[in-house]
């Protein structure tokens, strides 16, 4: 049976989202992820966020700072060490996004975190990045 071509297209899409998910350390940019579901860059930003509700560059941002979110907890690994092992060359671009997403600078998180003696699958749950600019308090001091 043949794919229409709203399945395929979706399946392109994830294609994409599955390597952003995985190599999220790696340079990926939009040309990059566009040649992955084998579509233009301006269309794959606009149909990527169609489909799943943001942009690719917010995905990728997000995937990243919930993967640092792990390492801060789970990890005695430095901050700046933390930034560049989940794909940001910027320190600075690192604790701006971080904060953006987390309501709390990598080191305020990595603090919290430390405080608190709760099992790990609720600070995860309760610490876990919904969207950019909707940090929760949850960890504001």
């Amino acid at each position: 049976m043949a794919m229409s071509p709203g399945e395929d297209q979706n399946r392109r899409l994830l294609r994409a989202r599955d390597t952003m998910d995985r190599d999220y350390a790696q340079e990926l940019d939009i040309p990059k992820l566009a040649a992955i579901a084998y579509m233009s860059p301006a269309h794959f930003t606009r149909t990527f966020r169609a489909t799943f509700g943001e942009t690719p560059h917010r995905h990728l941002q997000r995937r990243r700072i919930e993967r640092a979110m792990a390492l801060l907890r789970g990890t005695d690994t430095s901050v700046t060490d933390v930034a560049r092992l989940v794909g940001f060359e910027s320190l600075g671009t690192f604790s701006r996004t971080f904060r953006a997403v987390t309501g709390s600078s990598p080191s305020e998180f990595r603090r919290g975190t430390e405080a608190v003696n709760v099992p790990v699958c609720f600070v995860k749950s309760w610490s876990k990045p919904s969207s950019f600019g909707e940090a929760s308090s949850t960890h504001s001091n």
